[in-house]
């Protein structure tokens, strides 16, 4: 399960509103498990995929440096967010291909009509993605 505070959760999907046709990206920090992962931060990143219309990848300077920038925070590097403008809500053989991070969260927002929020986490060992459910929580103290 992966659970993002309010805001965190109209921040992702504010983001992708905003890259319009575009796909946007970014990197979630916040409470990393094995079952369970809450997202306290968004990061936005720069997409500088050939086709950002249709492929999402993150700037790799930039990635180390938001990555640094959770960890020195304190919190953990909880996953990976981007969108899909026209679809489909569940992730491409493309995002399938280059997912790297074995046990953390890769979520999509699909704007194809009302926004929808997914998430998988990337199991390494059989190279597929296994769904999450997606939960919103008020600010935890």
């Amino acid at each position: 399960m992966i659970e993002f505070d309010r805001a965190s959760y109209d921040a992702i999907v504010e983001h992708a509103r905003e890259g319009t046709s575009e796909e946007v990206c970014g990197v979630l920090g916040g409470e990393h498990g094995e079952e369970r992962s809450h997202v306290e931060t968004v990061h936005r990143a720069r997409n500088v995929a050939e086709t950002p219309e249709t492929r999402y990848h993150i700037d790799p300077e930039q990635q180390l440096e938001l990555i640094d920038g959770i960890e020195e925070a304190g919190r953990d590097v909880v996953g990976f967010y981007h969108s899909h403008p026209a679809g489909p809500t569940e992730p491409s053989e493309t995002d399938a291909d280059r997912a790297t991070w074995p046990g953390f969260s890769y979520v999509i927002v699909a704007l194809d009509g009302e926004p929808f929020v997914g998430a998988w986490r990337w199991n390494g060992e059989n190279e597929r993605f296994e769904g999450e459910i997606v939960r919103v929580v008020g600010d935890r103290r």
